[in-house]
């Protein structure tokens, strides 16, 4: 199946493309659909749900290109914080910038707010719901996944993106930063959740 992924995030497209692709489905995203970036698709994210703002994600894009869409919102929840960032995940520290670069703000924010905590208040996971459309008349079909880990005092490896250097996974023993694609699409919430999407799908 042709689908659209609602998402212009570079890391987020390189894992979805590769998960998907092995699955064999063909996958494009917005701008090799020709749907130019604006300001509108800010107002997506409005909510305080993962499941809203996919969704809306989802309808906006479906109704642009026509196409069976999936859209995905995604975020860090540390229990100790209350769940934060959530939601708001990529855009915690209020910076702008390059991807890099608002990384790098919201990471230090993330080391700020935890100074000094015990490992114990560091207990955090990683959390993804997928939303999929399969036309303009389709009920939502909803898919999540989450991982378990706790938030190092310091980076470990470069790879991934946002906060996996910081972020230790219970399964893996290591950083996500430190983590093979093939391992961290084995066990992260993103590639549990594209997992039941892909259930859902079935052969192509």
């Amino acid at each position: 199946m042709r689908l659209l992924f609602a998402t212009r995030s570079a890391g987020k497209q390189k894992e979805i493309r590769r998960i998907l692709e092995a699955a064999g489905h063909e996958v494009v995203f917005p701008d090799e659909a020709g749907v130019p970036e604006t300001s509108l698709e800010d107002t997506l994210e409005a909510s305080d749900s993962f499941e809203t703002n996919a969704r809306h994600k989802a309808e906006y894009f479906l109704k642009k290109t026509g196409l069976p869409t999936v859209a995905d919102d995604s975020g860090l929840e540390v229990f100790s914080l209350g769940g934060e960032p959530g939601v708001r995940s990529k855009r915690w520290a209020g910076a702008t910038g390059t991807p890099k670069q608002v990384d790098e703000a919201n990471n230090a924010y993330l080391l700020r707010r935890l100074h000094g905590a015990p490992e114990a208040r560091r207990r955090a996971r990683y959390r993804c719901v997928l939303v999929l459309l399969r036309d303009a008349r389709a009920i939502p079909e909803v898919f999540e996944g989450t991982t378990g880990g706790r938030i190092l005092e310091a980076r470990q490896g470069d790879g991934g993106f946002g906060y996996d250097p910081y972020f230790f996974s219970d399964e893996l023993g290591k950083s996500f930063g430190e983590a093979a694609p093939d391992e961290k699409d084995a066990i992260s919430h993103r590639g549990r959740a594209l997992a039941k999407l892909l259930a859902a799908l079935g052969p192509r």
